[in-house]
């Protein structure tokens, strides 16, 4: 079987992102000789990301606004995050011209900024670079944008406190790479992390992986796991035919009356363009129309669909909502996503129905604690759908697209700062999404028979009406 290991270190969630829906209304920012427009130019502020944006004709300079000091972005390496490393392409001037949405890309949400005077006398007055300011301007990020104390349990404060005692200047790069750590373990929030190169070596400190991830990582080890899980749908579980499409879905029929499709990631279905582009997104969401209209045919007719998101580890939101439009006859809300203390953040997703092939019978979610961001969108989605039963586990809860902090050493602190609401309301941060059927899709004795066996637990319970 062709391996799907290479799908594992796909980005968790690129949303690449008043109360707005996404707008396709913005346009380039700058024009066809790559000279920036005269009306984006200028000092922008957006205070719910804590940036500014310093644009001249020519290039875009951002500023990391902190409670603690302002210092320009470091220049990427190859430890920097995706969402360090793209810029805002397009845009549109609001308020008479005195504020601004950006977008990275059109059609996704806006980041809202307003316009300032100048570039504030502070930015680059201070050296930052120094152990005790690094941990300095962590610690105001985190109690600045972080936006699920509560919900985990955490006494921020009190952790800055106890661990500001022992941060000094001199101690080194490894030491203060290690208190900050330890700092975010406890949240146990997979979408908050720190990534950077610590003595010359690429370095991730991440936590909140679940149950099922971490027994499966000590015990046969994650690339042989999930190989054997798809190994096991073609050998025992789906009719002959099935395939699997750019190493991360799988599709297929049961009795030739069920179909099964697996999505492992929401994205990396192509490698054609550079991720985060115009044409990377272009791409990407030609080649989900390609497999959903594939798939969609071969299920024309049948009983049911099982849609299997209990391996799926994110990607890019665009991608969650082309998936829910493919299940139903009815726009509706999918999900809306606020900022905390930001009400110019706050953002509706419509979802219309795809305009070609969907599938409205009825259609079983299956999910577990690995099913992730994206995979968590896409759930929080259908799960309003009258044609969707969710079954399985619940999942992880860590939904944020991450916000992609640099520190003034290069070092790249990622936090949860969004809250992703369903249409009416509910909040499964933390406490992830359960389902409407509840069993154990991966139990620790066997975690590969155990899915098939959830598998047909679903088939018994599409038989029984």
């Amino acid at each position: 079987m062709k391996s799907v290991l290479s799908f594992l270190p796909l980005m968790a969630a690129m949303a690449l992102c008043g109360c707005v829906t996404p707008d396709s209304r913005s346009e380039l920012i700058a024009g066809p000789d790559n000279v920036i427009r005269a009306p984006f130019r200028g000092v922008w502020h957006s205070a719910e990301k804590g940036w500014i944006l310093e644009i001249s004709s020519t290039q875009i300079v951002r500023w990391q606004y902190t409670p603690t000091g302002c210092y320009q972005s470091p220049r990427p390496d190859e430890s920097t995050p995706l969402m360090g490393q793209v810029e805002y392409r397009f845009g549109r001037l609001i308020e008479n011209g005195n504020a601004a949405r950006f977008d990275y890309l059109p059609g996704d949400a806006s980041a809202y900024f307003v316009r300032i005077n100048a570039l504030p006398e502070e930015c680059g007055e201070e050296d930052l670079t120094a152990e005790t300011a690094i941990f300095e301007v962590f610690a105001s990020i985190m109690a600045e944008h972080y936006a699920f104390f509560d919900e985990r349990g955490m006494d921020w404060a009190g952790i800055t406190a106890n661990a500001r005692s022992r941060v000094e200047d001199g101690m080194g790069a490894a030491a203060l790479w290690e208190l900050l750590s330890d700092m975010l373990q406890p949240l146990g929030d997979s979408h908050t992390k720190l990534v950077g190169l610590v003595d010359g070596e690429r370095t991730r400190a991440q936590a909140g992986l679940g149950q099922t991830l971490p027994m499966i990582r000590s015990s046969i080890g994650e690339g042989r796991w999930v190989n054997d899980l798809v190994d096991q749908l073609f050998d025992q579980v789906l009719d002959p035919g099935a395939e699997l499409i750019a190493d991360r879905v799988v599709v297929g029929e049961i009795e030739a009356r069920i179909g099964y499709i697996q999505i492992f990631t929401m994205g990396g279905f192509t490698d054609t363009a550079e991720p985060g582009s115009v044409a990377w997104s272009d791409a990407e969401l030609r080649a989900l129309d390609d497999l959903l209209d594939n798939a969609l045919t071969r299920f024309s007719g049948y009983e049911a669909v099982i849609l299997d998101l209990s391996n799926n580890r994110g990607g890019y939101d665009a991608v969650t909502r082309s998936i829910a439009s493919r299940f139903t006859n009815e726009n509706f809300l999918g999900y809306r996503v606020t900022v905390p203390g930001h009400p110019e953040a706050a953002t509706d997703y419509p979802i219309r129905p795809h305009d070609g092939l969907r599938y409205t019978g009825p259609v079983y979610l299956l999910t577990s604690d690995v099913t992730v961001s994206g995979g968590e969108l896409t759930t929080l989605m259908l799960r309003q759908l009258r044609n969707v039963v969710h079954v399985g586990g619940t999942t992880r809860g860590a939904f944020s697209t991450p916000l992609a902090k640099p520190l003034p050493n290069g070092w790249y602190l990622e936090l949860s700062s969004e809250v992703f609401e369903s249409a009416n309301g509910e909040i499964f941060e933390a406490s992830g999404i359960p389902p409407e059927v509840e069993f154990d899709v991966y139990p620790e004795t066997d975690p590969v028979e155990g899915h098939a066996r959830a598998i047909t637990q679903i088939v018994s319970m599409i038989d029984a009406g």
